[in-house]
Order: structure tokens, then sequence, then C-alpha cells
């Protein structure tokens, strides 16, 4: 029995080189034209967008961004390469009108399910979405 390849997504995310944020969506988006229902692409996007954000301004680094598709769930990882420092966790706004601190909050509400893996060298942060009932998986 042959197995069917797994579609997945790898791109290696310059340093501080926020350009990278609407090309990683615009690949992601490709990734996914045949996945999930309605709206799920969407929120994949939006999310990948937040993790890639958060890597590249908050580490001095460059990152790695992975989307992988498999048969019920989606799950998109941003690993980067900072040494061992504070771990990543959702945080409400300081201000009403301040657009920062949003990224894991949103995450946390939207994904099925997310988390903060350490690696050896800095950290993987992943979320997981499942393909809506009646989707076809990519």
């Amino acid at each position: 029995m042959k197995e069917q390849a797994v579609p997945q997504l790898r791109r290696r995310l310059g340093r501080a080189d926020l350009r990278a944020v609407p090309e990683a969506r615009r690949a992601l988006r490709e990734l996914l034209r045949h996945w999930g229902g309605p709206g799920q692409s969407e929120v994949a996007e939006l999310l990948a967008s937040e993790l890639v954000t958060n890597a590249l301004v908050h580490t001095d680094e460059g990152a790695v961004l992975t989307a992988t598709v498999g048969p019920r769930a989606l799950r998109v990882e941003v690993r980067d390469f900072v040494g061992r420092g504070r771990q990543p966790r959702p945080r409400a706004p300081q201000r009403e009108e301040s657009t920062n601190g949003r990224g894991l909050v949103l995450v946390e509400s939207l994904a099925d399910d997310w988390g903060v893996q350490p690696c050896e060298v800095g950290k993987s942060v992943w979320f997981e979405l499942g393909a809506a009932a009646g989707a076809e998986a990519a």
C-alpha cells in the first residue's frame, strides 16, 4: 500500500524581516486552498501571522514556519532559535487603544489547541485547527 504524501509548508523567516508575515500568509493560503470548512483557512492565516510576527518582533534571530495538513487537523508551528528565556503566554493589552499584546489571546481563543514546546535552543509555538465536518482534507 502506497502512503500518500502529507501536504506541508516549511519557510525560513529572516531575522526581523516583517515582509515575511504577508508572504507566510500567502503561502499558507495556497497550501490550504482545499482544506477545512468556511473560514477555517482565514483563521489559520490570522493565527499563523500572529505567531510569525511574535517570533520576528520578540527575538533577534530568524524563525521557521511549518504547517502540516493531517487527515483531521492542521498544525502550524513557528520555531525560534533564541536561548531559553520567558515562555510566551497570552496577556491582556495594557491600554484600550493598543494593538499590541493580542496575538496569543487570539491564538488561545480561536485555535482548537495550542502550546509552547521548549527546544534545545529556542522554542516552538504551535496551534492546531480541526477540519470542519464535511470539509475535504488537502
